[in-house]
């Protein structure tokens, strides 16, 4: 049985001639840093009681905005204040060097308040899910970074890039292929670049395994080991029409992108095992955990596990004169790593303030990002055809 696909898949793409670039950059900057200074002026006016607290305010928004040097950094706007965004990506947004928190995107009044008065977000600067696309005339807003719920990636990420704003979608990119074409195509159009949440290639260790698999530091493969799983889980992602799937389109995707980095090869057939479930009230639509081998070229596999019942976090190598893994290997922080001639040793960093400054640096300087939509594109492939593994019990074909 084998899988299709119309599509041959391109690196990523530099989105805008380098004059039209600069063009755009010189006149996206000057009319942002003109948008703060008259936000300033606004809030200040806005009630002649609070003048003091609106000027101290407006004073931080314009220093969020600058970067060393006084070079002007870009705004990102995050779209859902979940767990992830308000553990990490806000957070990290403190450290980055090269864009910083402009604005949000919520629902929740509630949240509305707590996140305005913690990050200095200006009212102008918050949206809900029916005036979002009031975001095309807010110039301090250059980014959107969607962290929905997967079935939502498609919707508005094509929806940011016809406002004018550059993207990062939080993985899987979406739920189908189809979905994946549209987004591509949206940015595309809009001549916006898109970028998925992939932390893990700004990571050190991870890297190390990209250096080290890709350059055959040890030779040829013999076999690859990929397992992620945690314990429990619970709200959207237990819904397979709002997540798609269960742990494989949570947690499972790092065993794709960790065999993909690692060797630098694309699989070219699957098969896989639904396990059993333990818990069948919460898992009747849902898998509750899965095995799946993956075939690479040379004649190696890839074998890889993923539950929402077992902690597991490995992504190991074995070669014809050695092995390299790391263990843990998907955590935020604490990532280790060993080889056969001893432990890796590298820094521990805020992998997501790497990766979103590198794609501001993207845009700024008018190259790809390393993890653009086409690779998200082809691990959704993937995943999809590991589901159809799953469901006919054959070995299916991906190309």
């Amino acid at each position: 049985m084998k899988l299709q696909s119309n599509h041959i898949l391109q690196p990523g793409y530099l989105f805008h001639s380098r004059r039209r670039f600069i063009s755009e950059a010189s006149f996206g900057l000057t009319f942002a840093a003109l948008s703060i200074s008259g936000l300033s002026a606004l809030t200040s006016c806005a009630d002649g009681g609070g003048q003091q607290k609106d000027n101290s305010t407006s004073q931080a928004t314009q220093d969020q905005a600058l970067g060393k040097m006084g070079k002007l950094k870009l705004g990102i706007a995050l779209v859902g204040l979940g767990n992830y965004s308000e553990g990490q990506l806000a957070p990290a947004l403190q450290e980055t060097e090269h864009c910083y928190l402009a604005g949000i995107v919520t629902g929740s009044p509630e949240k509305t308040r707590k996140w305005k008065s913690q990050y200095n977000i200006p009212e102008t600067n918050v949206y809900d899910y029916k005036n979002f696309d009031k975001i095309r005339d807010n110039p301090a807003i250059d980014i959107v970074y969607v962290v929905l719920p997967n079935s939502m990636h498609a919707e508005y990420t094509i929806r940011s890039a016809k406002a004018g704003k550059h993207v990062i979608c939080e993985k899987p990119m979406a739920i189908t292929v189809e979905d994946c074409d549209r987004m591509i195509a949206a940015c595309k159009e809009a001549n916006r670049m898109l970028s998925i949440g992939y932390r893990l290639h700004f990571d050190p260790y991870n890297k190390e395994m990209m250096r080290l698999g890709q350059q055959k530091e040890y030779c040829d493969f013999k076999k690859l080991i990929a397992e992620n799983g945690m314990e429990s889980t619970s709200g959207w992602r237990l819904n397979k029409k709002l997540a798609g799937g269960g742990p494989l389109m949570d947690v499972g995707i790092y065993c794709v992108q960790g065999v993909r980095y690692t060797t630098g090869m694309e699989p070219i057939a699957v098969r896989a095992q639904e396990g059993p479930k333990k818990d069948l009230e919460t898992f009747q639509e849902l898998e509750e955990s899965l095995s799946f081998q993956l075939e690479f070229p040379g004649n190696f596999i890839a074998e890889c596990r993923t539950s929402y019942s077992e902690h597991m976090n490995l992504l190991r190598a074995e070669v014809s004169d050695g092995w390299f893994e790391l263990s843990p290997a998907y955590e935020y922080s604490g990532i280790k790593g060993r080889t056969a001639q001893g432990n890796m040793e590298f820094p521990q960093v805020n992998q997501q303030a790497l990766q979103m400054d590198d794609f501001a640096m993207a845009i700024q300087n008018n190259r790809p990002t390393p993890v653009p939509g086409e690779m998200g594109r082809q691990d959704v492939k993937i995943l999809q055809a590991i589901y159809q593994a799953m469901r006919t019990g054959e070995r299916v074909e991906i190309w």
